[in-house]
């Protein structure tokens, strides 16, 4: 009933999980990662317990194997059980039991672990296997995942139907205010179209929640500093820095003034579609 992607970046430096499933809230049960350590799926009947286990045993030392061995070992319902995990230097190791419904299967190779159950085939990994190895290396962990995810999806995904999907990513220092490691926790809880959803939710939180590159920095003229002042006016704001700071855009706009990024500037123009 679920398929998921666990994972390391290229660069060592991320780790994260990416989940659909046709039960509510997946993101709730299934995925686990620590910055440093690594990360974790747990799903068919998922032992939650293995969350906390697998990253303490990664975090002792353990590889990727010898932490599914450890957990598998003290499980009487091991059967029951998929798991997928990838440890700090991308080693990784999946476990689908054998009570596991139909399709059930995993893949495994350099930085990743695919695994899924009640599929509606072994296509479903092979699709999602193959976007991953597409993607390119150096793009950012969350869009490598989201982009296996969905190709996943287009491969018929869980036999029952769409429900919930989620997305975790790791980072040191990447979270609010640089003071977790939380990159990106997102979650559809209940949804006709989840995946969508959640790649919509991914656009939000990197508009949001990270910085403008230097290429998406459009410099402020002094024209152009009166139509934002404007344009800030006209939607309701006393001045376009009380605009900024409403709509949440604090990331986007130098503190200066200096210059605005490009996708704020579409969208207070109204040209952003």
């Amino acid at each position: 009933m679920t398929f998921s992607i666990v994972a390391r970046s290229a660069d060592g430096e991320s780790w994260g999980v990416a989940v659909a499933s046709k039960f509510l809230a997946v993101g709730s049960a299934v995925p686990a990662a620590v910055a440093g350590v690594g990360a974790i799926a747990t799903q068919a009947d998922a032992n939650v317990a293995y969350k906390g286990q697998a990253l303490a045993h990664l975090d002792d030392g353990a590889t990727a194997s010898v932490a599914l061995q450890r957990l598998l070992e003290d499980d009487a319902g091991r059967e029951h059980r998929q798991v997928g995990i990838v440890d700090v230097d991308g080693g990784a190791a999946s476990h689908t039991g054998h009570e596991c419904l139909d399709w059930a299967g995993s893949v495994i190779g350099d930085g990743y672990a695919i695994q899924g159950n009640i599929l509606t085939g072994e296509e479903v990994v092979e699709a999602m296997e193959q976007a991953w190895l597409a993607s390119p290396e150096d793009a950012p962990l969350a869009r490598r995942l989201l982009a296996a995810l969905t190709a996943g999806d287009a491969a018929g995904g869980d036999s029952r139907g769409r429900q919930s999907a989620a997305l975790l990513v790791v980072r040191d220092g990447a979270g609010y205010g640089g003071l977790d490691d939380i990159a990106v926790d997102l979650r559809v809880d209940d949804a006709t179209a989840p995946i969508p959803e959640l790649t919509r939710l991914l656009d939000l939180n990197d508009l949001y929640l990270t910085a403008s590159t230097e290429a998406e920095r459009v410099p402020v003229t002094p024209e152009l500093e009166a139509e934002l002042e404007e344009l800030a006016r006209a939607a309701g704001a006393d001045s376009f820095r009380a605009w900024v700071g409403t709509e949440n855009y604090e990331m986007r706009v130098a503190d200066d003034g200096s210059w605005i990024d490009e996708r704020v500037l579409e969208i207070i123009r109204g040209t952003r579609s």
